[in-house]
């Protein structure tokens, strides 16, 4: 995949106000900080593609970029913020499950943890939506500039461990959008998400 070529389409306030519910769609999840913006950024090579707010946690959109007519990047707001009002949390945290558990085009989820942070309850949560569901996760533990390597493999390791309870088919890596670490094995991932199967291709073959 081209992933440079990127487009913002829309950002949707609910899942009603989305793209039709057909192609594939890969999402971005993390919490405030996690590095989520940059790894967008990173991905298709754009420096602005994915804007960070001035007010975390105030945007509460979905925001989609096209990759081409089928395949699709969904960037899900930030959760876990502690400045946004409770109401305004309960709601986006029940638009998040819908959108997690109805949307049929969703092939794979790509979740941002800051590597010195990682499985707060909020990601942990998310992980138990997304095994309920059979959705694959791939985990970026973010910032790993900010560790030695010894430091790295270590936590690395650690959330390994920790997804084989909570998710046992997710997968994990280190990540650095600054170093631009770990960048191929994450195109890797995503190609093969991306890849339209021939049963999907052919109606003859549908159910």
């Amino acid at each position: 995949m081209n992933y440079h070529i990127a487009k913002y389409l829309l950002g949707a306030a609910k899942l009603t106000q989305l793209p039709d519910d057909q192609g594939i769609e890969v999402a971005f999840a993390g919490r405030s900080n996690a590095g989520k913006s940059s790894a967008l950024n990173t991905l298709t090579q754009q420096k602005s593609l994915a804007r960070t707010s001035k007010t975390p946690g105030r945007t509460q959109l979905i925001n989609v970029f096209t990759l081409d007519d089928d395949r699709r990047l969904i960037d899900l707001p930030g959760y876990g913020y502690a400045k946004v009002p409770e109401a305004m949390k309960l709601q986006w945290q029940a638009e998040l499950s819908r959108y997690l558990q109805q949307r049929k085009c969703l092939r794979g989820l790509v979740l941002l943890m800051d590597i010195r942070h990682f499985l707060k309850d909020s990601d942990q949560e998310m992980l138990v939506w997304a095994a309920e569901v059979g959705l694959p996760v791939h985990c970026l533990l973010s910032k790993s500039d900010k560790l030695s390597q010894g430091a790295k493999s270590k936590a690395v390791l650690q959330c390994k461990k920790a997804l084989s309870e909570l998710h046992p088919k997710a997968t994990v890596q280190a990540f650095s959008s600054l170093k631009r670490v770990g960048l191929d094995q994450l195109y890797a991932v995503l190609d093969q998400w991306y890849a339209i199967p021939t049963d999907i291709e052919s109606p003859t073959e549908q159910d």
